[in-house]
């Protein structure tokens, strides 16, 4: 068995691309390629379907996947024991979260502190960062609401609250707070059910009995500015995730249920890796 067409392998079904793998692994794009036409060939079995705009795996693909994963996720376990010794000088770190607010300022504070240090951060929904860090597709990755679970190391990160977003000419734009209770029939734009903004407001809403009129549903914060300013309704947006747009107002909103914890995770097995850990140390105390 040829290691070098396993890694080749691995890189893009982790990549999902030919030209991401070789950048990963410092190779040429042929080579890449070669490597996995020589495994494909020699086993007589197809793993890769390509196409113009994507890599796709096949069945036997996604499951040699599962174990090269493994693999190589072991050997780069002990890459970064060995590099310890080198003071972070160099490495990788893989970061996911659920937005861009939280994780910036901590990579900023990691570039400061270890400069050689390369990072990927994969941005996506709440469900995806954590399935991204469960499938060690993520090394660590910054969460909201996850409740804990066998395997998973999580540290408390900071708490947000909802925010009704307005128009600037809006009555409440100028105000400190709007009660959970204002916002009974009110129109609202918000995000889909979803996401943790929602999930959170709605829960909120039930258990006050309060129930706003949302008549149009985005999915993305971006999307949700856009359509206050177009006054097409009143929106929610965390604290952690106001924009500085002069065209809208965020407005803490008072009442029970409101407040979301953001958290660090990384998987327990893995939390006393010293490039692991590095990033748990850039948490605020």
């Amino acid at each position: 068995m040829n290691l070098f067409q396993l890694r080749a392998f691995d890189a893009v079904a982790r990549e999902g691309s030919f030209t991401r793998a070789a950048a990963r692994l410092f190779i040429s794009q042929p080579a890449v390629t070669g490597h996995i036409k020589s495994l494909e060939e020699h086993y007589q079995i197809t793993l890769l379907r390509r196409n113009a705009r994507r890599v796709e795996l096949t069945d036997e693909g996604t499951k040699l996947a599962a174990i090269t994963r493994a693999m190589f996720g072991l050997a780069e376990e002990a890459q970064v024991m060995l590099e310890a010794n080198r003071q972070l000088l160099t490495g990788r770190l893989e970061v996911a979260a659920d937005g861009p607010h939280l994780v910036m300022p901590m990579l900023a504070s990691l570039r400061a502190r270890y400069p050689g240090i390369t990072v990927n951060l994969r941005l996506g929904n709440a469900q995806e960062t954590l399935a991204a860090l469960l499938s060690e597709h993520a090394d660590v990755a910054v969460l909201t609401e996850v409740e804990p679970r066998k395997g998973l190391h999580l540290q408390a990160l900071s708490e947000s609250r909802m925010c009704a977003l307005v128009p600037v000419n809006h009555p409440w734009a100028k105000a400190n707070s709007v009660k959970l209770k204002e916002l009974d029939q009110v129109i609202m734009v918000m995000r889909e059910p979803s996401s943790i903004t929602r999930r959170t407001f709605d829960q909120a809403c039930n258990q006050a009995r309060v129930n706003p009129r949302v008549l149009l549903e985005l999915d993305s914060r971006e999307a949700v500015t856009e359509a206050v300013a177009a006054e097409l309704g009143v929106g929610v947006v965390s604290s952690v995730e106001v924009s500085h747009d002069p065209r809208v107002a965020a407005v803490p909103i008072v009442g029970e249920g409101l407040v979301n914890r953001h958290m660090i995770g990384c998987m327990e097995r893995r939390r006393d890796l010293r490039l692991i850990q590095a990033f748990f140390d850039l948490a605020p105390v």
